[in-house]
């Protein structure tokens, strides 16, 4: 730890009755065999809980499935790394010699692990109110930023925009198999990305259903592997 815990936590607007609590949320595995893991998968689960929470109330239109996505597009590793970067979070952990070297404190998967360990510890030190409270500040830029106007695009358009914003091949979709009888056929339609070596296989009562489908599920592959 390059800088005391309690500096950490006055500038996060938080204040524990256990102030061990918040010392193991900020512990690496590599630095002491009483570290952060457990706390961060407590957090994860109240992440989840509060921010899903939050954008039903936020856009009471949205469908399931796009509730989903912008979830999904604030949870994930990447969205929460930049978070605890804002705080210089790296310049608190705990780590161990070897993580110290390699840079853990810049490390996305240990930076956004650390975040969620510190939720964790607040929930079991001053439970889900104070959590939820907390959350909602942390996050209250990015769901300010938010809108249902991306979202509300079809899978296949959506799908099709993330590549071209990353400048990648456009995804591929090929027919797997046609059943069933003429007015009740089955289509099954793989969709694949070939640099990212991912293929989803969606199904419909029409073939442009199948490749919605496919889509759908290709986004939730991607968006899981930027968790």
């Amino acid at each position: 730890m390059i800088k005391k815990a309690d500096v950490l936590c006055r500038k996060l607007g938080l204040s524990f009755n256990n102030p061990e609590l918040f010392i193991a949320a900020l512990t690496h595995r590599s630095a002491h065999a009483k570290n952060n893991e457990r706390l961060e998968f407590l957090g994860d689960s109240i992440l989840g809980f509060v921010i899903a929470q939050k954008l039903y109330d936020l856009f009471p239109e949205a469908s399931e499935g796009v509730l989903s996505r912008l979830r999904a597009s604030l949870v994930n590793q990447g969205s929460l790394a930049e978070l605890a970067r804002q705080h210089n979070l790296g310049d608190y952990l705990l780590l161990g010699s070897g993580e110290l070297k390699s840079g853990g404190f810049r490390r996305d998967s240990i930076l956004s692990d650390a975040l969620e360990a510190i939720m964790g510890a607040l929930f079991k030190d001053q439970g889900i109110e104070a959590s939820k409270t907390w959350i909602e500040t942390l996050f209250n830029d990015k769901l300010n930023e938010l809108s249902l106007d991306n979202w509300q695009k079809d899978p296949k358009t959506q799908l099709q925009e993330l590549m071209q914003s990353k400048k990648q091949e456009l995804p591929e979709y090929t027919l797997v198999t046609m059943s069933g009888l003429a007015h009740e056929q089955t289509f099954k339609v793989r969709c694949q990305i070939p640099v990212l070596d991912i293929t989803c296989i969606g199904s419909g009562i029409s073939r442009k259903k199948a490749e919605q489908a496919a889509a759908e599920l290709m986004l939730e592959q991607l968006n899981k592997v930027n968790e």
